[in-house]
């Protein structure tokens, strides 16, 4: 999953980290309300999103560029 994630451009990199961010805090509610099927999706999603905020941050130090 991570070589997509080096394939996006830097809008889609701000959607997915939205609708990543989203998806984690519907999974923590879900958690807290009643019960998941699948509790290490919590760190997925979470390892995900840090993901998606280096690459974001790259771009902001100029380390990435647009293409």
């Amino acid at each position: 999953m991570n070589d997509t994630y080096k394939k996006m451009s830097y809008e889609e990199l701000v959607t997915a980290h939205g609708k990543l961010c989203k998806e984690y805090l519907d999974l923590r509610m879900e958690k807290v309300l009643s019960h998941i099927d699948n509790p290490l999706s919590l760190r997925t999603k979470k390892r995900d999103i840090a993901r998606l905020n280096t690459l974001i941050h790259e771009y902001a130090l100029g380390i990435r560029k647009a293409k």
